[in-house]
């Protein structure tokens, strides 16, 4: 039996499946309680609390993206306005067990209506509620195995991030989902974790438990009951791949010596490590939320410089790229009041919106920020998340200059921004393109949804052209212009990118040495030739194998 879907963490993995399909039962309808119903309001909102700190404990071990994504559920499990749903079911007559799937029933219907950033986490929602109910009733708490001994091939629906936050690759062999895209939890996880990963592969969970699974991250096959030389071939191949890799050292350049610094991007403290093991150059993505979600006040000005200056004092002389707090939406902040009540809260108060209704906090984090680079050696740059305007670029521009920080840009995320980007880079000192939410926005298409993933294809030629309009506009300028979203991961991609004229790219450590090797690889003038056949094709797959065929140097790494 083989199966394919999108490879999203490169690799191969091989193991026993274990098909991931628990669910806690549903409690039945019409379940009451006895006794008094404050006792039994009580009972689910201490349920509720538990899980909470047991997701925040989580996310405070696994750190990173990792962390700042079960920190954002924990807050979720104690929204207050399901809780009031909750006492209000348990009001009348229902069971808490039946309250909390009522209510999480409700919520969830309202956030996969949403779509966008709250859509995503409508997913999310069950997992949560089933260790709510788990709580409640006694029952074995949903999660994976024991682990045996040898690494398992991950199968599921879907992977809720509870789960996979805490995985090694000394347990699991591979990831394969039936859901998620290229940008989804579950592939962000795999690349930090290293670990290979296929998404949005059709009848995944039809394996049979325990059949052995050959699992390729990078061509997206699944391949079950392989022989023993079909998993030594690939193995070898892999291998192969990987020394071919790892001959190439050095900061990024092409072939003909053009340099690219070849930048991480960190979720937490706990990724600067692994970027300096991956030979990062700097960072091009240090994403603030780990210190502010989960918490019931924002975090101290000391705490916010000792972060940042240990970010800083890890690439002396080297950029740190820090965006600024990227809160709203599926990451609400307890410290903050509740926003007023938005249509699509995925289009609304996000990033530096945010910030335009709450300055204080804002003020505060750059305060922190300049206090850490006036100690440091690090090169910092600050940027805003969400800008779609110059106004808003001119406004934080602003106040990063009356914060004396010496570099503030802005992130092109939105296709406004993309669009007027000359209007926003006469404003600020560099731009940085996240192709995530780029081509999210871009094409209308949820990065979670399996279904949607070839809308969510890096290759999509209307995502390169907006990347074109972006890179050239920062040329005219005279300015910088990096790109952070994962489709910089692709090494082919890279150096497409780097053929439209990207000055830095940002990745997730453990494919930084797979990009290097393949810039290392071509000339500038095949970047080009490969970037302008891309945007010329008419169709993602198209562009894609019309780029290669202008990068010749990829097939000798195995890429």
């Amino acid at each position: 039996m083989n199966l394919r879907g999108v490879g999203v963490s490169p690799g191969i993995g091989h193991g026993p499946a274990y098909i991931l399909t628990t669910r806690v039962p549903e409690p039945p309808e019409g379940a009451t309680y006895t006794g008094e119903s404050d006792q039994e309001k009580e009972r689910a909102v201490s349920a509720l609390a538990q899980v909470a700190g047991e997701l925040e404990s989580r996310g405070d071990r696994a750190g990173g993206e990792a962390g700042e994504i079960l920190k954002a559920q924990a807050l979720m499990a104690e929204d207050p306005g399901l809780i009031v749903k909750i006492r209000s079911c348990v009001e009348q007559g229902m069971a808490a067990e039946r309250a909390v799937y009522e209510s999480f029933g409700k919520y969830r219907e309202v956030l996969a209506g949403l779509g966008g950033y709250l859509g995503e986490r409508a997913a999310d929602l069950d997992d949560i509620r089933d260790r709510v109910i788990a709580v409640l009733t006694g029952q074995v708490m949903p999660g994976l195995p024991t682990p045996g001994p040898e690494p398992y091939v991950l199968v599921a629906h879907d992977l809720a991030p509870a789960d996979t936050a805490l995985l090694s690759r000394e347990t699991v062999a591979a990831f394969v989902t039936e859901q998620g895209g290229p940008t989804s939890h579950t592939a962000i996880i795999a690349r930090a974790l290293g670990v290979p990963a296929v998404v949005a592969c059709a009848a995944a969970t039809t394996l049979t438990a325990g059949v052995r699974v050959l699992v390729d991250g990078t061509s997206g096959e699944v391949r079950a009951q392989p022989t023993a030389s079909d998993v030594a071939q690939a193995q070898n191949v892999a291998s192969a791949r990987q020394e071919a890799i790892a001959q190439v050292r050095g900061p990024g350049r092409t072939q003909d010596g053009v340099a690219v610094p070849l930048l991480a991007n960190v979720g937490g403290p706990g990724d600067v490590e692994a970027a300096l093991a991956a030979g990062a150059e700097g960072i091009g993505l240090y994403r603030t939320e780990f210190l502010y979600l989960g918490r019931r006040q924002p975090p101290r000005p000391e705490e916010q410089e000792e972060a940042y200056r240990a970010a800083l004092d890890a690439f002396p002389g080297g950029p740190v790229v820090v965006r600024t707090l990227d809160a709203g939406a599926d990451k609400p902040l307890a410290f903050l009041p509740p926003p007023a009540p938005e249509p699509n809260p995925a289009l609304g108060e996000r990033g530096v919106r945010l910030f335009r209704r709450h300055p204080e906090v804002m003020e505060t984090q750059l305060d922190a920020l300049a206090t850490a680079a006036a100690g440091s050696s690090g090169r910092l740059h600050v940027m805003a998340a969400m800008v779609a305007t110059a106004e808003e670029a001119r406004w934080f521009a602003a106040a990063c200059r009356s914060a004396d920080l010496p570099s503030a840009g802005v992130m092109i995320e939105v296709p406004a921004a993309a669009l007027r980007a000359p209007g926003l880079l006469a404003e600020v000192d560099f731009v940085s393109i996240g192709t995530n939410d780029l081509a999210q926005y871009c094409f209308a298409a949820d990065r979670e949804l399996g279904a949607l993933s070839e809308l969510q294809d890096r290759w999509q030629p209307a995502l390169l052209d907006l990347v074109a309009m972006t890179v050239s506009a920062a040329r005219a300028a005279g300015k910088p212009c990096g790109v952070c979203g994962e489709a910089a991961a692709d090494p082919a991609m890279a150096c497409v990118l780097v053929g439209l004229g990207a000055t830095t790219l940002s990745m997730s450590p453990a494919v930084l040495p797979a990009t290097r090797a393949a810039l290392a690889g071509h000339t500038m003038e095949q970047c080009r030739f490969a970037a302008q056949a891309a945007r010329e094709a008419p169709t993602a797959a198209q562009a894609r194998a019309a780029a290669r065929a202008h990068l010749p140097g990829l097939a000798p790494l195995g890429l």
